[in-house]
């Protein structure tokens, strides 16, 4: 594996890494879920514009095929942010902030590893071994959360040379949820707390009733606009002029995926991936699977960009619509508002195509 890690190490190198950002993600047993299916959420948050989904083919032995979010522009397909592979192993990070002090000349390379763990892992401990084999220091400090399809699934606190993992057998509420600071990391730093709690104000019924699904994520916390430390929802209140600061959805988020993964003795090719690209308010979900993504969501418009994505930030654009001083900070939510119905609508219809009448609530 070692040699292998060199290899996509160096055909990394042409593509200089975005840096991570953010993020909003969870975890979620299958007996947690109400479609019976282990869920892995992540609304991404990233200083790349746009994204797209790509399939990537094995190129030499020992490899797998896999399913996976890029940034927009990334021909080499060279950076995974994540992703899903024909062994039924799947993958997400979040920025972590609090790890390390934040000086490292070498960071940024969370993506190039998760490329490398789509192609080469078929389960956790594959993961493990390749955090272990990779060339220290990693340049990395992240949460990356992990499932495979033996019934596995955890967070991974990882820096630049090691690794704390947190195992979702050993967690009695049968979910994780990240953003970004780690548990393992100091007190002092770290960033996302106040989106952490939204999620567990946002999808407390389904929590503690035991029935998170897809489309709990994509049409709920990452539409939401909840804000736990001020106890209000500007989802659906009067002011037209909203601060961008600290909801799940921001100006910087720019997908909102949830990988359904199997469980054990499935088809690991059964996997789905349910994606809203772009500013989630903004858009609507898509199915992708290991054999099937929709055209708009793959790089066909010049210069490797999707073109859903493109439309998405259209519409996004009139949802910020200020440019003088501090304007991109002010979220017009009389746009926000008119727009959800229809993006709403368009998700279940989605969702129904698979869920049918389980699909509640939209």
């Amino acid at each position: 594996m070692k040699t292998m890690i060199r290899i996509l190490l160096a055909a990394a190198v042409a593509w200089s890494a975005m840096a991570a950002w953010a993020c909003t993600s969870m975890l979620v047993s299958a007996d947690k879920s109400a479609t019976g299916r282990p869920l892995m959420w992540k609304n991404r948050d990233t200083g790349a514009k746009d994204n797209f989904l790509a399939r990537v083919e094995p190129k030499q032995e020992g490899e797998v095929g896999y399913v996976a979010l890029f940034n927009g522009g990334d021909s080499l397909l060279s950076e995974a942010w994540m992703g899903m592979n024909d062994a039924g192993f799947a993958i997400m990070n979040t920025a972590s902030y609090n790890l390390m002090p934040d000086t490292a000349k070498f960071k940024d390379q969370e993506g190039i590893l998760m490329s490398a763990a789509l192609r080469l892992c078929h389960n956790l401990l594959d993961f493990e071994k390749l955090i272990v084999d990779w060339p220290k220091p990693m340049g990395i400090q992240a949460n990356f959360g992990v499932m495979d399809a033996e019934g596995n699934m955890a967070y991974y606190e990882c820096d630049d040379y090691k690794y704390t993992k947190f195992d979702m057998a050993d967690e009695p509420n049968s979910y994780l949820v990240r953003t970004n600071h780690s548990l393992t990391g100091n007190d002092t730093d770290g960033m996302g707390y106040v989106r952490c709690q939204n999620t567990y104000v946002i999808l407390a019924d389904e929590m503690h009733d035991g029935t998170l699904a897809p489309w709990s994520f994509t049409e709920k916390a990452s539409r939401s606009y909840w804000h736990s430390l001020l106890g209000q929802d500007f989802t659906d209140g009067q002011s037209r002029w909203v601060v961008d600061q600290d909801f799940i959805p921001r100006n910087i988020t720019t997908a909102s995926i949830v990988i359904e993964g199997v469980n054990p003795n499935e088809d690991p090719t059964d996997m789905r991936l349910w994606c809203t690209i772009g500013y989630p308010p903004c858009s609507s979900v898509q199915l992708a699977t290991l054999d099937s993504i929709p055209a708009g969501l793959q790089p066909s418009a010049p210069g490797w960009h999707s073109p859903d994505n493109l439309e998405a930030l259209e519409r996004k654009a009139k949802a910020f619509p200020l440019h003088r001083g501090n304007g991109q900070k002010y979220i017009d939510m009389e746009y926000v508002r008119s727009l959800r119905p229809e993006m709403i609508e368009r998700s279940r219809k989605e969702y129904a195509r698979v869920y049918g009448s389980l699909v509640f609530g939209l």
